[in-house]
C-alpha cells in the first residue's frame, strides 16, 4: 500500500522554469504527468501518455488550446483532455473522437509556483470541491526572488523530517558562512501549537545578537508552519521588511522526491545579491540532500527508527498527522489533528 498522500496540491516546478509553448514531462506520486504553458500564458496538466500508441505527450507540441502528439498528430484539449482532432480520419469515419480523452489534472500557478492537484479518485474529481492552493499570507502579490529544485533520492518522509529536524544544523550545515568554528550548543525552548493540517512554531522575537536579521528592522519575529502533505513556511517579520523561505516536497515515487524552495523578501536592494543568495541556497539544500543520501545506506536494512523527545517530536507529529489523515480517508470522516500545544526543548 502506498504511503504517498493524495488529494493534495503538490508543486510541479517553479513558474519561471516553464516558458510559453513549453511541455515538460514529470512523474509525480508515480503518475506520468505533462505540465505545459499555452501561448496565452495559462498552465495546464494532463496524463503524459497518448491513448493511441502510448507515446509520452511531452514529445509533442502545443497548438492553440490543445496538445498534439508527435507520433500521429492526435490533438487533446488542455482544459478537459478531450480529443479534438485526428489528422488521419476521413469524413467517412464513424468514431466520435470526443469520447477519447487524456486524463487532465487541476493545475494552478500561485505566487510563482506551478501546483498540480493529485486526486485519489479521478471519477469523482469533477464533483469535488478542491481545497485552496497553499499561499503565503503577507506575500500574496510577491513573486519569489529565488526558486530552486533539488532531487532527493529518498522517500518523501525522510526528506520532510530531515528538513524540519531542529538538531542536525551544527553537524550538517557547517559551511564557512554558516555555523563555522567551534560548536556552541545552547538550550532552545520553543512553543508549538496545532494548525488545521499540521503545526506551527508560535512567533517569537529573534535575539538582538542575530545581526543578519536586522536587515528587516529593529524588532524581528520568526514563525514556522508545517502542513500536510509537505509544506513548510518560515516567515521572518520585521518592523521595516519581511522575508519568507517556502519549502515543499513532491514525491516522484516511493523512492525519490523533489524539494522545491522559494525565497521571498520585501527589501528592494536585496536583488543585487541574488546570485550569491542562490548559490548559498543550493549549498544549504545540498547539505540536507547529501546527508539523507548517506542515510539510505542504513535504511536498506529496514531498521526501526529511534525518535526521541523533544528534538524529534516534530518528526513524530509528522508521522501521526499522516496516519490520522490516511485513517480519516479510510473511514470517510473529518480529519482530527493529533498535535497538542506544548513547549519543546532541545540543545543545538
Amino acid at each position: 500500500m502506498s504511503t504517498l498522500l493524495r488529494d493534495f496540491w503538490y508543486v510541479a516546478m517553479p513558474g519561471k522554469n516553464l516558458k510559453v509553448g513549453q511541455l515538460v514531462g514529470k512523474k509525480m506520486l508515480g503518475d506520468p504527468i505533462l505540465v505545459g504553458r499555452r501561448d496565452d500564458g495559462q498552465v495546464f496538466a494532463m496524463r503524459d501518455i497518448c491513448p493511441h500508441r502510448a507515446i509520452p505527450l511531452h514529445h509533442g507540441w502545443i497548438e492553440g488550446d490543445g496538445v498534439c502528439c508527435c507520433y500521429h498528430g492526435w490533438k487533446f484539449n488542455t482544459e478537459d483532455g478531450k480529443c479534438s482532432h485526428i489528422p488521419s480520419m476521413t469524413e467517412f469515419a464513424q468514431l466520435d473522437i470526443q469520447r477519447i480523452r487524456v486524463q487532465s489534472y487541476p493545475c494552478r500557478e500561485v505566487q510563482g509556483n506551478i501546483w498540480v492537484y493529485i486526486p485519489s479518485n479521478f471519477s469523482q474529481i469533477n464533483q469535488l470541491e478542491l481545497p485552496p492552493v497553499p499561499i503565503i499570507e503577507g506575500f500574496e502579490d510577491i513573486l519569489p526572488q529565488i526558486s530552486e529544485t533539488l532531487h532527493f533520492a529518498c522517500h518523501i518522509d525522510h526528506a520532510v523530517i530531515g528538513l524540519m529536524d531542529p538538531a542536525h544544523g551544527p553537524f550538517v550545515h557547517t559551511s564557512w558562512w554558516w555555523r563555522s568554528g567551534p560548536r556552541k550548543f545552547r538550550v532552545k525552548e520553543k512553543l508549538y501549537e496545532p494548525v488545521p493540517m499540521g503545526f506551527r512554531l508560535v512567533p517569537y522575537d529573534m535575539p538582538v545578537s542575530a545581526k543578519p536579521y536586522k536587515l528587516l528592522g529593529n524588532k524581528v519575529s520568526i514563525e514556522i508552519i508545517f502542513e500536510l502533505p509537505s509544506v513548510r513556511t518560515e516567515i521572518l517579520r520585521g518592523d521595516r521588511h519581511q522575508a519568507c523561505a517556502f519549502t515543499t516536497v513532491t514525491p516522484i515515487d516511493e523512492t525519490q522526491c523533489e524539494v522545491h524552495q522559494s525565497l521571498y523578501w520585501t527589501i528592494p536592494w536585496m536583488g543585487l545579491f541574488k546570485p550569491i543568495l542562490r548559490s548559498l541556497t543550493l549549498q544549504f539544500l545540498g547539505q540536507d540532500r547529501d546527508v539523507v543520501i548517506k542515510q539510505q545506506e542504513g535504511l536498506v536494512y529496514n531498521p526501526p527508527l529511534m525518535l526521541i523527545d523533544d528534538a524529534d517530536t516534530q518528526a513524530k507529529w509528522y508521522y501521526r498527522l499522516k496516519q490520522e489523515y490516511l485513517q480519516s480517508q479510510l473511514e470517510k470522516r473529518s480529519f482530527k489533528n493529533p498535535v497538542e500545544k506544548r513547549i519543546l526543548r532541545w540543545r543545538s
